[in-house]
């Protein structure tokens, strides 16, 4: 006959209080180094390894409810997103994921695809579900939110939001000048989404810096991105668009690496080689951009770096290490590849 299950002994459970005693230390040392805390710092490095080995050996497990009951805290943030499947977006949840998990917090994300509806929904269902604070992802809020806010791309100020933004000036200082000094006088330009909360300081900063140097901008020359498509699709029909317009260019400046693909795929095949009859320039340096053929030359957005900072700025925030900042800026690079070259021929 099988064993009474009544009369089954439970597993032990393994505490703080297990592995001290086994190790022959004390539970605040055992607990400052399994959390990672700042009071850790001072411990050897050999017995952090002890402390790491023994509760692996004993299959110790956080207790994170009773954590929660004791700190009255949920160690949990929120992510909003625009899109999650798109390069731009994976990129930053990827640095704010790094982050988080070095300092043992939780994360939910949602994905809004630009519903106001949507978007504010989320914001309450993130909120009820104890968030401690909220990181928002090239989605622009507009009104002073009840939980501390990090917003990467957000560009608007607003109350107790404090914006992760790269200097969109510099880096069309950058391209603009990159271009201009391979003699590239007739540049066309795709201009970002309505709904892409870079869009326009991005396109602004361009407009002043071409007066700035003296590079003429053709209205006839500059196309409008409209679709949330993630794929260089995104791209191809507004490259076509330029080329039916049969007026004259050398360059292409991009709003994205996406649409910069798109857009090589669509001159190529109207017989056009780049970048020996037209250059072409990206923007963010997302990882298939080294891998093109040609590889593409694009203004760096460090966008897993801007995660991190961001990630960063709202810990500091939640656990009251550091004052409110409205704004860190984060600086651009030009990475130079195959995709420009000296202006000659024409489009």
């Amino acid at each position: 006959m099988g064993q009474d299950r009544s009369s089954r002994k439970k597993p032990a459970v393994v505490t703080l209080k297990t592995v001290a005693q086994h190790l022959g230390l004390t539970p605040g040392t055992v607990s400052a180094v399994l959390n990672n805390a700042p009071s850790s710092r001072s411990i050897p490095p050999a017995t952090k390894n002890r402390i790491h080995a023994a509760a692996k050996e004993l299959n110790y497990r956080a207790n994170f409810f009773a954590r929660t009951l004791r700190n009255k805290r949920t160690y949990t943030v929120g992510v909003i997103a625009e899109e999650i499947g798109d390069a731009y977006g994976s990129a930053v949840i990827s640095g704010i994921e790094q982050y988080l998990r070095k300092r043992n917090y939780f994360f939910l994300t949602v994905a809004h695809r630009h519903d106001p509806e949507l978007l504010e929904r989320y914001s309450h269902i993130l909120s009820e579900r104890g968030v401690e604070g909220i990181i928002t992802v090239d989605t622009t809020v507009y009104e002073p939110p009840a939980l501390p806010t990090v917003a990467v791309a957000g560009h608007k100020k607003v109350k107790g939001v404090t914006n992760i933004v790269l200097d969109h000036g510099r880096a069309a200082v950058l391209a603009l000048r990159h271009l201009q000094e391979l003699s590239h006088e007739r540049i066309a330009f795709m201009k970002g989404q309505p709904t892409s909360s870079d869009s326009k300081d991005r396109w602004e900063s361009i407009c002043r810096v071409a007066r700035e140097i003296g590079l003429e901008i053709d209205p006839e020359l500059v196309v409008q991105l409209d679709s949330d498509d993630p794929t260089p699709m995104i791209g191809y029909p507004f490259a076509k668009q330029l080329l039916e317009r049969r007026k004259r260019f050398t360059a292409l400046f991009a709003y994205n690496d996406i649409s910069a693909i798109g857009a090589i795929r669509a001159f190529q095949e109207q017989g056009l080689r780049v970048p020996q009859d037209v250059s072409v320039m990206g923007f963010d340096d997302i990882p298939s951009a080294a891998w093109q053929t040609p590889s593409l030359t694009t203004v760096r957005q460090p966008l897993k770096r801007m995660g991190e900072v961001a990630a960063q700025s709202l810990l500091e925030r939640i656990e009251g290490k550091k004052k409110y900042r409205a704004e860190i800026t984060i600086e651009p690079e030009l990475i130079v590849r195959e995709s420009t070259g000296k202006a000659r021929g024409s489009c």
